[in-house]
C-alpha cells in the first residue's frame, strides 16, 4: 500500500512539474502570431509581382510544346 502511495505521489509531482502543452496565454499568443503570419502571407501572395510571376509561369507551361 505504501509503495502505491509513493508511486502516486511521484506521478502527481511529475504532472505538476511537467511543462508539456500550452497554457491559455500561450494559445492566445500563438493564435495572434498565426493570424499575423497569414495576413502577411496573403498580402505577399496577392501582390502584383507574385501574381504576374505566377501568371507568366502558367502561361509558359501551357504554351510549351511537348
Amino acid at each position: 500500500m505504501e509503495r502505491g502511495i509513493a508511486a502516486l505521489t511521484a506521478r502527481l509531482t511529475l504532472l505538476a512539474v511537467e511543462e508539456d502543452g500550452m497554457s491559455t496565454a500561450e494559445y492566445a499568443i500563438g493564435t495572434i502570431a498565426a493570424a499575423a503570419f497569414g495576413a502577411v502571407l496573403y498580402s505577399v501572395v496577392t501582390g502584383d509581382s507574385i501574381v504576374t510571376a505566377l501568371t507568366n509561369i502558367i502561361d509558359k507551361a501551357l504554351n510549351t510544346a511537348v
